[in-house]
């Protein structure tokens, strides 16, 4: 390293002291000297570290879970307009579990120079995550916003659904319902937003209700198959009614329902999340709590192109409310002539 300090040196004709400062990214170094020192650097084949390295002014990086939840294609179509109608272009990173990760795809991104980069339900979004890799990014200048999953004390922007008051709202409306034996289906408690809707639940129930019951609680992954599997539980525990953590474990749910020889809504209420545009055209269609995704992928880009031009917002998470869109899959727990749900099982 020494040895290529004073190449960089020698070449540029500014002290060893003054190429390191440059290379770290350190203040007292005059612009017409860090030129000199990055000219060097091009001239001996050296490749510059990632934080000095030219930004393309028109890429975007666009990191989303993975697609086969209809709710990030939505994301993903109004970030990418959005940003369309500033002049900008998404490179959309998709992760899966058998593909390139996060970090990969953030290596990947800044090669490619990109202004800044959108994380949308990203490895943010899990507590027990090692931080240090966006604040790697943050020392680096790199713009970037986060969508459903702040990490306070990072001075990043993330604009989030209230899933507080989603797993409340959901709730409250089963317990309007006449329901008493809601289940609570979700994915794994170390995402944010899973522990959020938890905790709205938890609230919902001890305000007009019972206290939630342990009994009633199942975790499982964010598919149609994971909520089939703790639905099944659910039902056979006693539920009349489900709160799911996305549409895809609803949908599972009402699988799960009907294998059980009962039915969605007359013997068991099933509430969604997300409002993924299809979920108007199941059978039946479903309740669910509607995420703001328009409102939320405009703000995402809004913030993230104000950073990019120099001027950012003070870095905070921004809560969107969430929406009931009652369909469906729910239904009265006592109707005038109706037997009681359990007596079918």
């Amino acid at each position: 390293m020494a040895a290529r300090l004073d190449e960089i040196a020698r070449q540029a004709g500014v002290s060893k002291a003054t190429v390191s400062r440059v290379l770290n990214e350190r203040p007292g170094v005059s612009r017409r000297a860090r030129d000199a020192v990055l000219t060097a650097m091009g001239v001996l084949g050296y490749e510059r570290p990632s934080g000095l390295r030219p930004r393309s002014s028109g890429l975007v990086g666009l990191i989303t879970a993975e697609l086969q939840n209809p709710v990030f294609p939505f994301f993903a179509q109004v970030i990418e307009t959005a940003l369309a109608r500033h002049g900008y272009t998404a490179v959309l990173c998709t992760q899966t579990p058998e593909g390139a990760g996060e970090d990969e795809y953030v290596g990947m991104l800044l090669d490619r120079g990109v202004s800044g980069i959108v994380f949308v339900s990203g490895l943010h979004a899990d507590t027990t995550i090692d931080p240090s890799r966006y604040r790697d990014l943050r020392r680096q200048r790199l713009p970037m916003v986060f969508v459903n999953g702040d990490l306070p004390g990072l001075g990043v922007t993330c604009v989030s659904c209230d899933d507080v008051a989603a797993g409340r709202t959901a709730a409250l409306h089963l317990i309007g319902l006449g329901h008493r034996r809601i289940g609570f289906v979700s994915g794994p408690l170390r995402y944010s937003p899973s522990q959020r809707r938890l905790a709205g639940f938890r609230a919902a129930m001890r305000e007009l209700g019972p206290p939630a019951e342990e009994e009633l609680m199942e975790l499982a992954p964010f598919d149609v198959e994971g909520g089939q599997t703790a639905a099944s539980l659910l039902v056979e525990r006693g539920a009349t009614a489900l709160v799911c953590g996305s549409d895809l474990m609803a949908l599972g749910a009402v699988r799960a329902v009907r294998r059980l020889g009962l039915r969605v809504p007359e013997d068991v209420s099933i509430v969604g999340a997300d409002d993924s545009p299809l979920m108007p055209f199941t059978d039946p269609p479903l309740t669910t709590v509607r995420q703001p995704v328009l409102a939320m992928g405009v703000a995402a880009v809004r913030a993230l192109l104000d950073e990019i031009k120099g001027r950012p917002a003070k870095a905070a998470e921004y809560l969107f409310a969430p929406e009931l869109v009652v369909r469906g899959s729910t239904l009265a727990r006592w109707r005038s002539g109706d037997r009681d749900p359990a007596e079918t099982r």
